[in-house]
């Protein structure tokens, strides 16, 4: 287990001791999970000294269009998180790659229903890149549905949401793969266990549409504008498991999966099995933004 007790969390404008920062059990965040989130990267530069977070403030708008999503009965700015965020990176001083999460959740000792208070928090804690990015992974398209957005809508990254991928997720763990995919209520692809996704087909980079049930997910947004400058065709529309078969490449991708090959679906390889071309290429071109070795697209890069 990771020792975090010499970090600061910022807790409802306050930067506390990691291991003073609490909320009540009885808070609706706790009982419900009553709570929307971020998840954003922030990208430690050795060479210039420099930590880099990655669209800071395209995160922080939609943790407050979560926040609209959940009815909460008012609305934590972005830029009252933004501030809160860099202010914490600059006490933390890390040296080293960072995952941070901002949180507004429903406190107090309310109901299910309960739309009000609001308190805030952001933690930030020490997190390289996982070496499935290198790799690759082995997924298995899971038996578990995901949430339709008349159910509980996957647009609003709300902490509840994730327990949908959560099945999936230890599921998948069980059968022996590494990743989960979900089908949607049409029986189309989705997403993978909190992360989006991507195959190649004939060239063409091909994603499930915003409209599949996903997460509006800012990495993919961000894959979509590098692959395009690569020269890389890219489709948004509904996905058939079956592609998986004519894939010559796939990868999922998310603040935490980065860019992720996919080699294997359901035991069968995708392609020859190991990461391809493109997807090394996108890899290049992602990580030599995030970590601001590229004056490209630097209006996405908040230096800290």
């Amino acid at each position: 287990m990771s020792d975090y007790s010499d970090l600061l969390i910022y807790l409802d404008g306050e930067f506390v001791a990691w291991n003073d920062a609490k909320i009540h059990v009885f808070s609706p965040a706790v009982k419900y999970g009553a709570a929307v989130f971020e998840g954003i990267r922030g990208y430690w530069n050795a060479e210039n000294a420099t930590m880099y977070l990655f669209r800071l403030e395209e995160h922080m708008r939609r943790l407050e269009l979560s926040q609209r999503i959940m009815r909460f009965n008012q609305i934590i700015p972005a830029e009252t998180m933004m501030e809160a965020t860099i202010e914490l990176m600059r006490k933390n001083a890390f040296r080293s790659s960072v995952h941070i999460r901002p949180t507004v959740y429903v406190s107090g000792y309310g109901e299910s229903s309960a739309q009000e208070p609001l308190g805030t928090f952001v933690t930030a804690i020490p997190r390289e890149t996982p070496k499935k990015v290198e790799v690759g992974c082995r997924a298995q398209i899971s038996s578990w549905q995901r949430i339709a957005d008349n159910v509980m809508p996957a647009r609003a990254k709300a902490n509840a949401n994730y327990n949908n991928s959560r099945y999936a997720g230890i599921q998948a763990a069980k059968d022996g793969y590494d990743a989960a995919i979900l089908l949607n209520s049409r029986g189309k692809l989705s997403e993978g266990q909190g992360m989006c996704l991507f195959i190649i087909r004939n060239g063409v980079a091909v994603t499930p549409s915003v409209t599949s049930d996903i997460l509006e997910s800012i990495t993919r947004d961000t894959v979509i504008h590098l692959l395009r400058e690569q020269g890389v065709e890219v489709q948004e529309r509904d996905v058939d498991r079956s592609e998986f078969f004519d894939a010559s490449e796939a990868f999922f991708c998310g603040t935490g999966a980065e860019i992720t090959p996919i080699i294997n679906v359901d035991g069968d390889a995708i392609g020859a099995g190991a990461p391809g071309v493109v997807t090394r290429a996108l890899q290049a071109a992602y990580f030599d933004l995030a970590f601001g070795r590229t004056n490209a697209n630097h209006e996405w890069l908040t230096a800290v």
